[in-house]
């Protein structure tokens, strides 16, 4: 916003009811998981978010249940306006390629529902799933070692 916008918005002489500028919604591709069974629920799922203003492309696929939207649209409105249109339970897309996550087999992220070569997201990365080894555990697996045979606690 220039100068002379700044000014000209202040000694505003206009009656008192003029509208604000709007900002423009930013390009946003939106992922959400869906459960499609036959060609009537795809047809339904599509044509669900293909009026929506701003919605520029819609992409399906069906074996995996995921509905892509890419547009200049509001996510939290692209998925419930699904869910109002089709009565299916939706959410957004939880699963993200393993070759992302540090430790995709681990108790909360590997999920027996999600695609090939998908593992559930993990949002909160400093919580930690592994368990720490205690000192029992510490005693016994480093009672033998390779480097120094000498230090073998058992003999």
């Amino acid at each position: 916003m220039g100068a002379l916008d700044h000014l000209s918005n202040m000694f505003d002489c206009s009656s008192g009811n003029h509208k604000r500028h709007k900002q423009r919604k930013q390009m946003q591709t939106v992922e959400i998981k869906v459960k499609i069974d036959c060609e009537g629920c795809e047809r339904k799922v599509r044509r669900s978010v293909e009026g929506m203003k701003g919605v520029t492309s819609v992409t399906i696929e069906p074996k995996q249940h995921k509905l892509t939207v890419v547009g200049y649209v509001e996510p939290q409105k692209v998925l419930s306006r699904v869910a109002y249109r089709t009565g299916k339970r939706v959410e957004f897309w939880p699963y993200v390629p393993y070759d992302v996550v540090a430790h995709p087999y681990a108790q909360g992220t590997y999920d027996k529902k999600a695609p090939a070569g998908y593992v559930r997201y993990d949002q909160d990365p400093s919580m930690n799933h592994f368990a720490r080894a205690n000192s029992t555990e510490v005693r016994y697996t480093t009672a033998f070692s390779d480097e120094n045979t000498n230090a073998c606690a058992i003999m």
